[in-house]
């Protein structure tokens, strides 16, 4: 297993439409956990393939606090738990699909890949998503709140949608101007070195 280097905004793979997955091999095991490794160690709450530069319609999500036991924080080993999630709330989607959605939700959101941003997106309210499992099995899950929003995020990140193209356009085009400044900055600071 190992981090894989999640690309940044504006990268043009973001916005590519990713290929299902045919088959299940190795090679996508492999990625599965990568993926989850560089999701945990971002830290976030969800990653989709092309985040890490893959063509393929694979998302993980975990929406655990951490630390969370039988509904509670372990307070005695908080400094531990802040450096680990113990992977039981990890949920490996192959080709995921949204089969049923209703309600609308407001909520802000961020992403891995144009971290420091945040911005209040609508989102539907509740999701019912299906796919397949690391064995090849069909799965679904009920969701709602920010475990919909977390699964809705990174399926639109498999059609090259940003969370940045949810919002209006006045709020979308202020967060650009925002984002490109800071940009502007960081590759300036590397232009110096």
């Amino acid at each position: 297993m190992a981090l894989r280097k999640i690309l940044i905004y504006p990268d043009s793979f973001l916005r590519k439409k990713c290929e299902p997955v045919e088959e299940i091999d190795g090679d996508l095991l492999e990625l599965l956990d990568d993926m989850a490794d560089t999701m945990y160690a971002a830290p976030g709450v969800g990653l989709a393939a092309p985040q890490v530069g893959v063509d393929k319609r694979i998302i993980v999500v975990d929406v655990l606090p951490r630390g969370e036991k039988d509904g509670e924080l372990d307070s005695e080993e908080d400094d531990e738990v802040e450096e680990e999630y113990d992977r039981r709330g990890l949920i490996e989607l192959i080709n995921p699909e949204i089969v049923f959605s209703e309600g609308e939700i407001i909520g802000e959101e961020g992403c891995l890949s144009i971290p420091g941003f945040l911005s209040d997106v609508k989102r539907k309210g509740v999701i019912t998503v299906e796919g397949y499992n690391r064995e090849g099995e069909p799965v679904g899950y009920e969701a709602e709140e920010l475990f919909s929003r977390v699964f809705q995020h990174e399926i639109d990140h498999l059609d090259g949608v940003l969370f940045i193209d949810r919002l209006g356009r006045l709020k979308r085009e202020l967060l650009l101007r925002k984002i490109e400044k800071a940009l502007g900055k960081e590759q300036k600071k590397y232009a110096v070195l």
